[in-house]
């Protein structure tokens, strides 16, 4: 099993007001290998989610005291902790708001607790590969007027630094790596999102839509991301 710097098994923090649904995932979690740490509402969510450490946050939407959406908000000003939104929530635009917030992915109740076991373990995995491929290639890419630095997370255009959330950088991190190459919303989905399910079609679009506009505002003479229709993406330097 892998461990934590501290020598721990990994540590979930499950933010759930529901006493059934956050028993069940912590039963299926803990099954898995994981130390469970539990929330049942929002401000308490915030203040564990900073304070203790774990290694994913498995986030509702609708909880008391501060919704799923502002507790994603507070934490990303502080802390990459992947967080995985676990929501009723069948609008699209508030799982779309919560993964442009930062969440790493989502998940629609009722769910599989396999699945969900599967979706932490995929993300997880995701961060790992992240980190060892800075270890083998250095902190470092850049592209014609873009420069990325993978241990800061921060991007640059024609030197000026341009904010993105964490999903964006993975994307813009992605096609740098692989530019020229027309790549697909399948291939976008397994290595940037880092788990295949159906439903992920118009997240992409939407992600990249918001990273397209970001840099060529960031650069108007410059037109990097192009839609190859039908088949997927192209990032030309």
């Amino acid at each position: 099993m892998a461990t934590n710097a501290q020598g721990y098994e990994k540590t979930a923090l499950v933010v759930e007001d529901d006493r059934s649904v956050s028993q069940l995932i912590r039963l299926y979690l803990a099954q898995a290998g994981y130390r469970v740490l539990e929330a049942s509402d929002g401000p308490t969510g915030l203040r564990m989610a900073l304070g203790d450490a774990p290694d994913i946050v498995l986030l509702d939407l609708n909880l008391p005291g501060m919704d799923g959406i502002e507790v994603c908000r507070n934490v990303r000003r502080d802390s990459e902790v992947p967080i995985i939104m676990v929501t009723a929530r069948v609008e699209e635009d508030d799982r779309l708001t919560g993964l442009d917030l930062g969440a790493d992915d989502y998940v629609l109740k009722p769910f599989s607790p396999r699945e969900l076991v599967a979706r932490v373990n995929a993300v997880l995995r995701r961060g790992k590969r992240e980190s060892e491929k800075r270890e083998v290639t250095g902190s470092h890419i850049e592209a014609g007027d873009i420069a990325v630095d993978l241990d800061r997370r921060s991007a640059t255009v024609l030197g000026d630094e341009i904010e993105l959330t964490p999903t964006e950088f993975r994307l813009l991190s992605y096609f740098i790596e692989g530019r020229g190459r027309t790549v697909s919303r399948e291939q976008i989905i397994e290595n940037v999102f880092g788990y295949d399910f159906s439903g992920y079609d118009r997240t992409v679009d939407t992600h990249v839509s918001n990273l397209r506009k970001k840099l060529e505002a960031a650069n108007p003479d410059r037109q990097h991301l192009k839609t190859m229709y039908g088949v997927g993406y192209r990032f030309d330097v």
